[in-house]
């Protein structure tokens, strides 16, 4: 439709320069032929006005070439930024349309005129042509506001949050958004079992042992509730704090070292109190995509508030006078580790569409404590001086699958390389490095924008590790 609106444009040009020049034609007098001057003039007045009619073609020209230009180099980002124009009701795609068709009819209107002067330089050659000024200026100013683009509305934002995934792991890699606060109650289940078997005397040939075996079975239930708050003070920071409550109960099947006994005694224990508040930083360390993971740096700081071992009463064995066969084991459970450690750490996501693959590395620091001392049966205290646990290199990845828009499932496996135990500069008898390894299986639900369901199962892959491990989250946003 446009290229016959510019066709008929052309066809009406010309039509008036024909009706002008019939008129023209009919005015001339029938008395004789012109004089020679007249005739010079008439013919430098046509001249003129054919090289009016070519400017005239080679702007309807442009504006043909602006048109497929629009056409074809209008792409959906420049229809974005045009789109819903303010004050004026239309597109961007109308705009630019509207502005081509303003300037074919501005030359059409010039065309109009300047067939119309054309006659009336005729009929009055004394007057002069006007300037050629008005085609490229009335043409210009409608493509000028056809290109340029003018920000008319916000585009939506772009979207910077890492994605979501069900947590598996103690350290999750998704931000809170800024302003928003999140309560995370939790409760976590543990069951851990191990077997120990002491040989105490020697052996006359293999197989042949003189003195006394001490065997020990050591279940141990751990349940621990917790509230978590966090606060996103930016889209890329944020700050948690957690506060956990612990019960802890121990069931210890034996036989009594230096008794020679055939019958197994069990030794219970338990405690329950507030546990180790931890404190924690996360910051994202850029804005990741389909080929850049997510980069989210955190610290976290762990104090000692909760029970330690230390203060626990200890059934003892060498320093109790009046019991010189005690089991050695704590009359009561600690609900804290009793060292105060820093955790910095970097969290990684990397979206692939359905998948979301992720990890950490971390490396926990626990810091020592001068003049220990711990309290045996009888009340008596025995020093043990300087203490400075293993520190713990700790890494994990998995894999979260969106199921659909409210379910999602993960899998991941955790591993932590603990160094042995030091007591006064020395490696303390018996402790070794130990690596825990579990297996890692969690579902999470959304039940809406606030509240998200979030369960993880983990399953000890060594014999250092956890038998079993259940943890719930609730995270509730507000």
């Amino acid at each position: 439709m446009k290229k016959r609106s510019l066709q008929g444009i052309r066809y009406a040009g010309c039509s008036m320069l024909l009706l002008g020049g019939m008129a023209q034609a009919q005015n001339i007098p029938d008395a004789g032929p012109p004089a020679s001057g007249q005739l010079e003039s008439l013919q430098k007045e046509l001249a003129e006005q054919a090289r009016q009619l070519d400017a005239m073609k080679r702007a309807l020209a442009d504006q043909e070439a602006t048109i497929r230009a629009l056409r074809t180099t209008v792409d959906n980002e420049t229809l974005a930024r045009k789109r819903g124009m303010q004050g004026t009701g239309v597109t961007g795609g109308n705009a630019a349309t509207n502005a081509a068709a303003a300037g074919a009819a501005a030359s059409a209107t010039q065309i109009n005129n300047t067939a119309q002067q054309g006659v009336q330089a005729q009929q009055a050659p004394i007057a002069a042509p006007p300037p050629d000024n008005t085609v490229q200026g009335q043409a210009a100013q409608p493509g000028e506001a056809a290109g340029v683009e003018e920000p008319v509305g916000r585009p939506p934002e772009r979207e910077t949050r890492p994605p979501e995934i069900a947590p598996i792991f103690d350290q999750p890699g998704v931000l809170t958004p800024a302003g928003k606060i999140v309560v995370e109650p939790s409760f976590q289940y543990g069951y851990s079992s191990s077997d120990r078997v002491a040989l105490v005397g020697y052996t006359v040939i293999p197989a042949v042992l003189i003195g006394l075996v001490d065997v020990r079975q050591v279940k141990t239930s751990t349940y621990v509730g917790a509230m978590a708050f966090r606060y996103g003070l930016t889209k890329r920071l944020e700050i948690e704090a957690k506060v956990p409550y612990v019960h802890t109960s121990s069931d210890t099947v034996s036989r009594e070292v230096f008794t020679g006994t055939a019958v197994d005694n069990v030794f219970n224990s338990s405690g329950s109190g507030l546990g180790d508040v931890e404190a924690t930083l996360r910051y994202q360390l850029n804005y990741g995509n389909e080929k850049m993971p997510f980069f989210i740096g955190w610290l976290r700081y762990k104090s000692n508030t909760g029970r330690d071992p230390f203060e626990v009463v200890t059934d003892c064995v060498t320093r109790c006078v009046s019991n010189t066969t005690g089991t050695g084991l704590p009359l009561g459970m600690p609900t804290g580790t009793g060292f105060q450690a820093i955790q910095p750490g970097v969290t990684w996501l990397l979206p692939t569409d359905p998948a979301v693959f992720f990890g950490t590395f971390s490396y926990l620091h626990n810091f020592a404590r001068d003049n220990i001392s711990r309290t045996v049966l009888n009340g008596e205290k025995e020093f043990l001086g300087k203490i400075s646990p293993g520190d713990i290199f700790q890494f994990n990845f998995g894999m979260g699958l969106s199921l659909n828009e409210h379910a999602s499932f993960s899998i991941g496996y955790d591993q932590s390389i603990i160094w042995p135990t030091k007591q006064n500069g020395q490696t303390v008898p018996g402790s070794v490095r130990i690596t825990q390894g579990t297996l890692l299986v969690g579902y999470s639900y959304r039940f809406n924008n606030r509240y998200t369901l979030n369960l993880s199962v983990g399953a000890g892959l060594t014999r250092d590790t956890p038998d079993l491990t259940v943890t719930v989250r609730l995270p509730i946003t507000f």
